[in-house]
């Protein structure tokens, strides 16, 4: 199997909440890298299990859409956007990137980027200064 028919298999599996088969998209001992958030970075499919099995738990409704990738032999680069409902009825919606490095049909390890929306308001200026602390 291809770079990108895993990903289209994952995004059927995600939608599904089949989370056998999407647990079956990732190699046993895959490796998560998140570069924004280091400390959420993990080995290993167990974890990929212990983690989709929450999502779907607490979004009942999850959609997952891939906006657009791009496949350059075992490296997939995908667009994401999951949206859904918490079992406590508020929005859920994450979008961002993942990088995909995919080994005898399965994810062997990812770049991730998707983070959940940011609607406080805050605008560019706001931004700026609170990532590098600029007042002017």
């Amino acid at each position: 199997m291809d770079a990108g028919t895993m990903l289209r298999n994952l995004e059927r599996a995600t939608n599904d909440h089949d989370l056998a088969a999407l647990v079956d998209c990732f190699s046993s001992d895959y490796r998560n890298e998140t570069p924004v958030h280091p400390a959420r970075s993990f080995r290993g499919r167990e974890q990929v299990h212990a983690n989709w099995r929450r999502i779907f738990a607490a979004a009942p409704d999850l959609r997952a859409r891939v906006l657009g990738s791009v496949v350059d032999g075992a490296t997939v680069w995908s667009e994401w956007e999951m949206a859904g409902t918490r079992a406590d009825g508020s929005a859920h919606l994450m979008r961002g990137v993942v990088i995909f490095e995919v080994a005898d049909g399965r994810a062997a390890s990812a770049r991730f980027y998707l983070e959940p929306v940011d609607h406080s308001g805050t605008d560019v200026n706001g931004a700026v200064q609170a990532a590098v602390g600029a007042t002017s």
